[in-house]
């Protein structure tokens, strides 16, 4: 293999992600912190128009992606209007959504949740080795919220529901969801019930199906606000 050829190769494993702030110096900021890292690809507003919408495909249990999804990575004060325009259109396109926020309160939580955030970070605690981290665990469909947060979430409303009865959950679907409830990733998980890797996602994906729920995240607040874990 040619070093053009291989160079082309390791382009197309790194993780495309376009970053969006709403002040000028925190998306310097993200900016330069994401550009060190080898494993990930920069791309701007003309990048994520001319990119394909990344649809999901269903064979058998398994979701595909017809083209690589980006992560999208937001950073606001707040989820006011305007952040939650920017993140709809950001799910919208199929991205995977990394959400970095000064004030997460309650409410503002359960928007980001419902909008299909994958990840949610404080600006407090938003070193680049974190921020990259939380990209990465998006890009490989591992959703993180931070567990305290889950917590506050647990005492919305099950409007986080969009079926109006409550639904059953298989054993292996309950042991998975109490093993991301308890902040595992999808390789632990895994490890820890030997399953493989695309096991414990089709299990994933057939729960946020069934249940009509955004994501995993989304999947266990659902499903322990109800009881079912």
């Amino acid at each position: 293999m040619t070093a053009h050829h291989l160079e082309a190769r390791q382009a197309e494993r790194r993780i495309p992600v376009w970053v969006r702030a709403f002040d000028p110096l925190s998306e310097f900021g993200l900016v330069h912190a994401l550009r060190q890292c080898p494993e990930i690809s920069l791309i701007d507003d003309r990048d994520l128009s001319a990119r394909p919408t990344a649809l999901r495909s269903v064979q058998g249990s398994a979701s595909r992606r017809t083209a690589p999804a980006v992560v999208a990575l937001v950073a606001v004060e707040s989820l006011d209007a305007g952040a939650v325009h920017v993140l709809r259109a950001a799910t919208q396109r199929g991205c995977r959504v990394v959400l970095i926020g000064s004030a997460i309160d309650d409410e503002a939580l359960l928007t980001a949740v419902e909008l299909g955030v994958s990840g949610v970070l404080r600006r407090t605690e938003a070193t680049a080795d974190r921020i990259v981290r939380l990209v990465q665990a998006a890009a490989e469909e591992d959703d993180s919220l931070p567990s305290d947060l889950l917590g506050r979430l647990l005492g919305q409303t099950s409007r986080t529901a969009r079926g109006d009865a409550v639904a059953t959950l298989s054993d292996r679907e309950t042991q998975v969801l109490r093993l991301v409830a308890d902040g595992k990733d999808t390789q632990e998980i895994a490890r820890e019930l030997s399953y493989s890797e695309r096991t414990v996602k089709n299990v994933l994906h057939d729960i946020t199906s069934r249940l009509n729920l955004r994501n995993r995240s989304h999947a266990v607040a659902y499903a322990l606000r109800e009881g079912l874990i």
